[in-house]
């Protein structure tokens, strides 16, 4: 929301500062659609699936290990000798602490790549966006709005070009 009322109040304090006459140009990027439609984006996606595919597998593995020690453990509780039962629960309880610190520290490298990707993206799409309004003698290119209208989406154009090589 803060974005927004800063890019409206730029936009405003610029149209108010040119002349009366003079007209000035203005575009808008939908960065969100940019982000899921840029092949850039696609394919960070893919190469971060890739590359924490094995971890994710090796969670899933110990979540159906836990899960089954559990059943096991409700089911044969009643018949187990104290001391089995206790030993099992305490496995149990190391196991599943150590999962979900595992489980922590997955989430945490996966955002932090994820981010890393997205920013590294975020830096070619300004470059292109850039060099539109310096081509195209743009004053201002927002890219957060309410509303924009068809007629001053660059969205299209900025996707393209970052096909294109991002030049």
């Amino acid at each position: 929301m803060n974005k927004i009322f800063v890019s409206v109040l730029a936009a405003a304090c610029l149209i108010a500062a040119v002349p009366a006459r003079a007209e000035v140009k203005i575009g808008f990027v939908n960065s969100q659609r940019v982000l899921n439609d840029a092949p850039q984006a696609t394919k960070a996606k893919k190469k971060i699936e890739k590359e924490f595919e094995k971890r994710d597998q090796d969670l899933q593995k110990v979540a159906k290990q836990l899960q089954a020690m559990q059943e096991a453990l409700e089911k044969n509780s009643v018949t187990m000798a104290e001391s089995d039962r206790h030993n099992k629960e305490r496995e149990f309880s190391d196991m599943n602490r150590d999962f979900q610190r595992k489980q922590r520290e997955f989430r945490e490298d996966l955002n932090l790549r994820q981010n890393e990707e997205m920013a590294a993206i975020f830096e070619r799409v300004n470059k292109v966006i850039k060099s539109i309004a310096e081509s195209d003698k743009y004053d201002i290119i927002l890219q957060e709005a309410v509303y924009a209208s068809p007629r001053i989406d660059l969205t299209d154009r900025v996707i393209k070009a970052l096909g294109d090589g991002g030049k």
